[in-house]
């Protein structure tokens, strides 16, 4: 079947956010007497939701502490991530896309304040058919309903779609909607993301064999 969309992450697939995310967790909760290595960050923190996240981590903050306590963490992030870049082969795979008439949706759990600064950075706010953020889904990753209501908007069927994914959160999301998932392993272990349930893991968007995939799943042009 040839594929009809590309399906993308934001944090960690577009852009590599990683360490400027791991960085404003870091420094955040050493306010409150936590001191988190990177380990910690990928097991309890990376590709999941802010509300969530603090309120596993800081359970004896209340909602509304809790609250700020995400807000000034992604306010953070948007002071150090003016300089972010589009993750290497990203421009090669969307002129792809758009030459081959595929169509192309970013599905992310990131707030919307973030999408908006991180599309805005990137260059890329014009680029997506679709848009789905947590906060317009009944639930988020790694629940696959973000990435069904992407399908649904595409007018598509799983077996026509491609996702890129570099948590196991978004993994297990897009996986679970019976999507083929590609990881990106610019933030985890590329063979976790294959134990997840990826099909193949790739650093960046030059990787070759992901070209050759592309190109076999497809009768659109090389670049």
């Amino acid at each position: 079947m040839t594929i009809a969309a590309i399906l993308f992450d934001l944090d960690g697939t577009l852009a590599n956010t990683d360490p400027i995310h791991f960085q404003t967790w870091q420094d955040l909760l050493k306010d409150y007497g936590m001191d988190i290595d990177k380990a910690f960050y990928q097991s309890r923190i990376s590709g999941g939701l802010n509300g969530e996240i603090v309120q596993d981590i800081l359970p004896q903050l209340s909602p509304e502490a809790g609250k700020r306590v995400a807000e000034e963490k992604e306010a953070r992030f948007r002071q150090l991530g003016t300089q972010l870049e589009r993750l290497g082969g990203l421009d090669d795979v969307l002129t792809w896309t758009e030459e081959g008439g595929v169509k192309r949706a970013l599905v992310t759990n990131a707030p919307p304040e973030n999408v908006e600064f991180m599309l805005e950075v990137l260059q890329l706010g014009d680029r997506f058919d679709v848009k789905v953020l947590a906060e317009n889904a009944p639930i988020g990753k790694p629940d696959p309903t973000p990435y069904n209501l992407a399908l649904e908007q595409l007018g598509i069927s799983p077996a026509g779609a491609i996702a890129f994914e570099d948590s196991p959160a978004g993994i297990r999301a897009a996986v679970g909607a019976g999507i083929y998932t590609i990881g990106v392993a610019t933030t985890h272990d590329p063979h976790k993301l294959l134990d997840l349930g990826a099909g193949m893991a790739i650093a960046d968007f030059t990787d070759a064999d992901l070209w050759q995939r592309l190109l076999r799943r497809s009768h659109l042009p090389s670049v």
